[in-house]
């Protein structure tokens, strides 16, 4: 990246959007935004596909399982991946692998032969992919942007795929009640084909990142070892560990409350999906106009209780338009905990260990999700898809009230780390893991 051009950019544009003088971001941006606008509209036709295909809110869950599980089991493999090689084409590749696996739903659905064992098997292959693009992605941001506009890209990148969680849904909903769900997976595939380009389109300066020394078992070993003597990136994993075990799965049981609950239909689920995603691009755009990190460590904590408190709100209301109008707090609240989260991680962590933290961080947010997808539908099998949405909301208020405790703790050694990474450009591990480390 040319510093000095970036620079003389700089008040071109408004504080809200400045990663998006960076070409590379540009080329980044309009080319997901593109992609994940379909991949949303295959998540809720998928969703949609698997309930009229069975009615079972316990296969719901299983399929959310499948696309997710691997990310807990293989990110670690991803994160070291991402830090050895080059992560524009790691990226490349596992948008390349997304997109023919939309393409072969899109040809098992609209051809009639798809069953749910189909499903299953892509939804695992789809995982997989996901486990190496996730790191890679994440990790790949700094080089597109820069240290400096750091915070502003993630911020703007989870305005993007809020956005477009916003569209896709909303589309989805409209084409599977009028021609099926196999198109919306037949869009997504070509949706695809907009981030492939963008990405072969960059020009990324290789910034002289050295590969990390030892196995591959041992670099992952590296990954785990700096987290767990790290507290304040520790403590932040596991409270977003927690909201994605016990609060994510009301996601995978809104077929249900659309369905059976708020009498909404296809249409229904497209809608309420959609209000989630105002809510997240709402919190996005704020984070966006932010030219710091300081506050976020309180943003996580009152965002988690705010996520909770409304889940309980959703549970209890029977009223579609009312549950539409309490997913927008929940959109708004669980982006504002994702999005902060990740920027105080990328702003503690050396840039020799970015991929790999970043691969537990996958782990946290999307590889818990399995288990909470499981979990959810074995208990609304049991008591029924609002009450386990409601203890999902009660125990993330809990855990946010278990952050707030420790956040005193952890506030002094997180500005430590985030100092030594603005100091020493990120690089060396050894200094900062054994100055700042130490409980």
């Amino acid at each position: 990246m040319d510093s000095n051009s970036s620079r003389a950019s700089r008040g071109a544009l408004p504080a809200t959007f400045r990663a998006l003088k960076h070409r590379n971001f540009r080329l980044f941006f309009g080319g997901q935004l593109i992609s994940v606008t379909g991949t949303w509209m295959q998540s809720v036709a998928l969703s949609w596909l698997v309930y009229r295909l069975t009615g079972s809110s316990l296969l719901l869950g299983t399929v959310g399982f499948a696309s997710q599980i691997p990310v807990f089991l293989v990110a670690p493999v991803g994160g070291a991946v991402a830090d050895r090689y080059d992560r524009q084409r790691i990226v490349i590749g596992t948008q390349t692998a997304s997109m023919l696996l939309a393409f072969l739903l899109a040809w098992l659905t609209l051809g009639g032969r798809v069953e749910v064992w189909h499903i299953l098997v892509l939804a695992t292959l789809l995982g997989v992919a996901n486990a190496f693009d996730i790191p890679a992605r994440q990790s790949f941001l700094v080089e597109m942007v820069g240290k400096d506009d750091l915070m502003n890209a993630i911020a703007l990148n989870s305005s993007m795929f809020n956005g477009a969680r916003i569209v896709g849904p909303a589309v989805a909903g409209v084409l599977v009640a009028v021609i099926g769900e196999g198109w919306c997976f037949f869009a997504n595939g070509v949706s695809y084909i907009a981030v492939i380009v963008g990405l072969a389109m960059m020009r990324v300066s290789r910034r002289g990142r050295t590969p990390p020394r030892g196995s591959p078992l041992a670099q992952i070993v590296e990954g785990f070892r700096f987290v767990g003597r790290t507290r304040p990136i520790r403590v932040i994993l596991l409270l977003l560990g927690l909201v994605s075990l016990v609060g994510m799965p009301y996601t995978v049981l809104m077929p249900i409350f659309a369905d059976r609950i708020l009498h909404g239909g296809a249409r229904g689920l497209g809608i309420l999906m959609s209000a989630t995603g105002v809510g997240a691009l709402l919190a996005a755009l704020a984070l966006a106009s932010r030219t710091g990190v300081r506050g976020l460590g309180r943003f996580v904590a009152y965002s988690c209780g705010g996520f909770g408190a409304a889940l309980v709100l959703f549970a209890v209301s029977r009223s579609f338009w009312l549950s539409t109008a309490v997913l927008l707090p929940v959109g708004f609240c669980m982006m504002l905990q994702m999005a902060s989260s990740n920027t105080l991680i990328q702003t503690m962590v050396p840039d020799a260990l970015r991929g790999r933290v970043m691969s537990l961080y996958s782990m946290m947010f999307m590889g818990m999700a399995p288990f909470g997808a499981f979990l959810g539908g074995a208990l609304a099998d049991r008591l029924g898809a609002p009450l386990t949405v409601a203890l999902g909301g009660v125990a993330c208020i809990g855990g946010a009230g278990w952050f707030g405790l420790h956040l005193p703790k952890i506030r002094v050694e997180a500005r430590r780390l985030i100092v030594a990474q603005a100091l020493t450009g990120g690089e060396p591990a050894e200094a900062v893991t054994a100055g700042v480390a130490k409980e």
